[in-house]
């Protein structure tokens, strides 16, 4: 298939030019003649990836969702309410995404099938649901739920940005005022004080001593924590027990461990749950969120309780026996197979730990820049009391 780049006309007289994917000159005027378009020029060009059309915000996938749950909310064939979506689309590259899902659709694939082609902007997760939604006749309240787990996602994230903004700012002061310290002030004070002639103290050897290595080393004191980083990352990618010691690692971290988790299993109980209410199989859906937590260490954990359920263990107790699961999510899944409603359980178990990390978050954040404060501030005060002691030293000395 070519890529042609075109100009045309809309119905009522408009010009417009893109870019199509088409078998030949013939097919290119006969599918822009669906999208409502009548062909006036075109030539062959390069194809390019719909890659380097540039990014999808999360802010369009969100209104793509609503536009769709409106779409079936009214009753609108899907895939005429998508040729119209597509028109009306600002983002080149969710345009031509919109494009082909559209091409795959008029070819007799479902809408599931079709997004399942483009797994960097719809993941395992909004494909199954959409599945799932294809297979129930629920497709309206699955989009529903959808767009609403995207929303929290997306204000979660925002207002984590927002809470980072000031204590990063604090941080890379602190960072360029000891740079400053060690590289140009420190030196100064130490070319008056050895002129002197005078015995130093230890903390003035030590910090002055600190300065000569950041002056002399400070392009391996930047390199070396480059390259192992570098190396840390290239044998997480390449490495399975490099990526579950890692994994094992961040979850066991003081401070943000415990928080790193609670943040995994918010994900894991929603998702969960989605897929639960959508008409999904218990085994499917656990399958399907063992992919998306992010951990492999929990991920790992999920597979062996789906085995243990597919072999007739109870849900609450395969959980319970992994030993990685904590007793409130355990608990949530006895009450919902205890009253048949697992997935309004697990609703609760991402409530409270989504409001658990919010508040942590904000609790961790207000402390935190009282201590950077406190860091820059001490930082200071040993760095004067050590260039300012033997000047001291010779005033006391002096007899005026």
């Amino acid at each position: 298939m070519a890529t042609f780049q075109y100009k045309a006309v809309d119905r009522v007289g408009r010009a417009t030019r893109g870019t199509l994917d088409a078998m030949n000159d013939v097919d290119l005027e006969l599918r822009l003649r669906r999208m409502g378009l009548d062909m006036i020029s075109f030539r062959a060009v390069e194809p390019r990836s719909i890659q380097s059309l540039g990014a999808v915000k999360r802010q369009d996938v969100i209104n793509l969702v609503f536009d769709l749950e409106q779409i079936s909310r009214a009753g609108i064939p899907m895939l005429d309410g998508l040729r119209d979506l597509r028109d009306g689309i600002d983002n080149p590259r969710l345009r031509e995404v919109l494009t082909s899902v559209v091409e795959d659709m008029e070819g007799g694939r479902l809408l599931s099938q079709c997004l399942a082609q483009h797994p960097n902007l719809f993941n395992n997760v909004f494909v199954s649901l959409v599945r799932a939604g294809e297979q129930s006749g629920q497709m309206t309240e699955v989009l529903e739920n959808l767009g609403t787990t995207l929303r929290m996602q997306d204000e979660l994230a925002a207002q984590t940005r927002r809470l980072l903004v000031y204590p990063s700012v604090v941080l890379l002061v602190v960072l360029a005022v000891m740079v400053f310290l060690f590289t140009y002030l420190v030196p100064q004070v130490t070319g008056l004080l050895r002129t002197m002639g005078i015995a130093l103290p230890l903390q003035t050897r030590l910090m002055i001593g600190v300065s000569e290595v950041v002056r002399g080393y400070w392009l391996l004191l930047v390199a070396l924590p480059l390259l192992a980083f570098g190396v840390a990352v290239a044998l997480v990618r390449t490495s399975d027990r490099a990526r579950l010691a890692w994994d094992y690692l961040k979850l066991h971290v003081p401070v943000t461990g415990p928080l790193l988790q609670k943040v995994i299993m918010a994900r894991f109980a929603n998702v969960f749950a989605l897929l639960y209410r959508s008409g999904i199989t218990i085994l499917e859906a656990l399958r399907t969120s063992e992919a998306i937590v992010d951990n492999r260490v929990i991920g790992n954990a999920i597979a062996r309780a789906t085995g243990q359920i597919n072999a007739g263990v109870s849900l609450t107790d395969a959980f319970r026996d992994l030993g990685t699961f904590p007793p409130l999510v355990i608990r949530m899944l006895r009450v919902g197979e205890a009253t048949g409603a697992l997935d309004t359980a697990l609703s609760n178990v991402t409530y409270f730990y989504n409001r658990d990390v919010r508040e942590s978050i904000e609790r961790g954040l207000k402390l935190l820049e009282p201590a950077l404060i406190f860091v820059l501030g001490l930082s200071l005060l040993l760095i004067m009391w050590a260039v300012l002691s033997p000047v001291y030293d010779i005033l006391g000395k002096l007899k005026l």
